[in-house]
C-alpha cells in the first residue's frame, strides 16, 4: 500500500471579527484510505491574544495514512469558534483545504465562511449574538448542495504541513 504521513501544526487564525478563538478540525478521506496512526480530529485551546490581530493555536497534526487508490485524497476541514467573556461559544466560520499532493513542507491558508441565513436570522444574530449553523457539517467539504447557501467571508486559518509520501512509485504513481 502507498502511504502518506502528515506532520505539522494548525498555526492560528486571522481576520476574524473576534480575537478569542479556538478551532475544531477534522480529516476526511475516501473509502480507499485507512488511518494507521494519529488523531483524525481535534480541537485547539482558546487564545486570547493581547494585540487582537492573530490567534495563535500551535496545535500539532500528526497522521499516518495508507491507501489503495488516489480517489478521496485527504482534506482538512475546520470550524472556528469564538468564546466570549462568559464562556459562551459562537460559530465564526467553516472552511476546508485539500492536503497537498506533493511531498515537502507547505504553508497553507484556508479562507473561512459562515452561513448568513434568512433576514430574521441576521437580525437575531445582530441583537442576540450567535450565528446560524449548518445542519449537515459535510456541506463544508462536499460541493453537492453548497451553492445554494448564503454565506459571508469571516477570516483565515493558517497551517504548516509537512507531507511525506511512501511507496507511490511502486504503485505506478510518479511523485515529483
Amino acid at each position: 500500500m502507498a502511504e502518506v504521513h502528515l506532520i505539522g501544526e494548525l498555526v492560528g487564525g486571522s481576520g476574524f471579527s473576534s480575537p478569542n478563538l479556538f478551532c475544531k478540525w477534522g480529516l476526511v478521506v475516501g473509502s480507499a484510505w485507512k488511518i494507521l496512526e494519529g488523531q483524525h480530529e481535534g480541537q485547539t485551546q482558546v487564545d486570547h491574544p493581547q494585540d487582537g490581530s492573530f490567534s495563535k493555536w500551535c496545535h500539532p497534526i500528526d497522521i499516518h495514512l495508507a491507501t489503495k487508490g488516489l480517489q478521496g485524497w485527504p482534506k482538512l476541514h475546520f470550524e472556528v469558534w469564538d468564546e466570549d467573556m462568559f464562556g459562551r461559544s459562537s460559530l465564526c466560520g467553516y472552511g476546508f483545504c485539500h492536503v497537498p499532493t506533493s511531498p515537502g513542507l507547505h504553508e497553507l491558508t484556508c479562507v473561512t465562511w459562515r452561513p448568513t441565513g434568512s433576514f430574521f436570522d441576521q437580525i437575531s444574530t445582530f441583537f442576540l449574538g450567535g450565528s446560524p449553523h449548518l445542519k449537515e457539517d459535510s456541506l463544508v467539504y462536499n460541493v453537492t448542495d453548497r451553492q445554494r447557501l448564503r454565506t459571508t467571508s469571516t477570516g483565515t486559518v493558517h497551517l504548516r504541513l509537512g507531507v511525506i509520501l511512501r511507496n507511490f512509485d511502486k504503485h505506478g504513481v510518479e511523485v515529483t
